[in-house]
């Protein structure tokens, strides 16, 4: 609202004077067209790096004391959070309700679109939510009241709340405690903010939910290695994985994953044995693991050994 009580569109909703023409341009020009839009996106997303990374320190503090994480959405941006927090489960062995994604409309919604859904101030579910916790509202427009019941639900509660927006000025920026704002500006398709606002609370998430991981110990290097082998593939990316973290041959990788029993286990035994000039057993790597929260980097220095980087990264 401005000073006259009149609703000030989101500049996701405004005319782009870039695209007015968009049903006229042969196909190559559509698409280019489109194209250069997305072009600003990671520039506009770059702005509210600092803010991001502070939602995720304090989301991994939580995180390791017991907390969880809670996004909240509706359409894309609902949509969005629900593909994030599933794909955190296989990619790095997430225990199941760590991210928790929130839709609104239910699983219904994901599919087609529920009629007033987002404005469904009483279907954020909320109940579970706890001081220990952050809940993340995604809305484009930052003024979704489903998005806003849930914010306000998080202050009640002493969760840290954080809002990523495409509006920088945002009528529920006031219910969050850290705001990430990427103001991508009218949309190639006026209102369309599956287009660039979408794009942007994408790399958003994708940067905040990997970062929450490699804070918490899920990675080694710039590796995942607490994915799950629920398939054969999965399985051979994992001895692949530790053939790139040693620089040991696949028959010694895949003996040491099977000696084991888990990935993390056969690299911290696999790189004790080659850099502690004395091998750990199993049960003292993973005693290592357990003390240092399953951070790779901190078992190493605990049974003394301190590999250099891989020299050959293409394994």
């Amino acid at each position: 609202m401005n000073h006259s009580g009149i609703r000030v569109a989101s500049p996701t909703e405004q005319v782009n004077a870039r695209t007015t023409e968009l049903d006229a341009v042969p196909t190559l020009e559509l698409v280019r067209l489109l194209h250069d839009e997305d072009r600003t996106v990671p520039d506009a997303v770059a702005a509210a790096l600092p803010e991001l990374a502070g939602l995720v320190d304090d989301a991994a503090a939580r995180v390791a004391d017991g907390g969880r994480v809670h996004y909240f959405g509706a359409g894309t941006s609902g949509r969005l959070g629900v593909l994030d927090a599933a794909e955190l489960l296989p990619t790095f062995g997430l225990t199941d309700g760590v991210v928790v994604a929130h839709h609104a409309g239910g699983t219904t919604a994901l599919l087609r679109a529920v009629e007033n859904a987002e404005d469904d101030i009483d279907g954020a579910d909320t109940a579970d939510v706890t001081a220990a916790d952050v809940v993340i509202g995604l809305t484009a427009s930052g003024r979704t009241p489903y998005v806003g019941a849930a914010l306000t639900a998080a202050r009640a509660a002493g969760a840290s709340s954080a809002l990523i927006t495409s509006n920088p000025n945002a009528p529920l920026a006031k219910l969050a405690d850290y705001l990430l704002v990427a103001d991508t500006g009218p949309e190639a398709l006026t209102g369309s903010t599956r287009l660039k606002a979408g794009t942007a609370q994408k790399l958003l998430l994708n940067s905040f939910s990997t970062a929450l991981m490699v804070r918490l110990g899920h990675t080694y290097r710039n590796l995942m290695v607490d994915m799950r082998a629920t398939n054969a593939k999965l399985r051979g990316r994992m001895v692949r994985l530790l053939v790139q973290a040693t620089g040991a041959d696949d028959t010694r990788c895949t003996t040491a994953l099977d000696l084991c029993g888990d990935l993390k286990t056969a690299l911290v035994h696999l790189l004790a044995e080659q850099h502690s000039g004395v091998s750990a057993t199993v049960q003292q790597c993973r005693a290592a693991l357990a003390e240092s929260g399953g951070r790779v980097r901190q078992a190493l220095t605990a049974l003394n050994v301190h590999p250099a980087p891989p020299t050959d990264l293409h394994g």
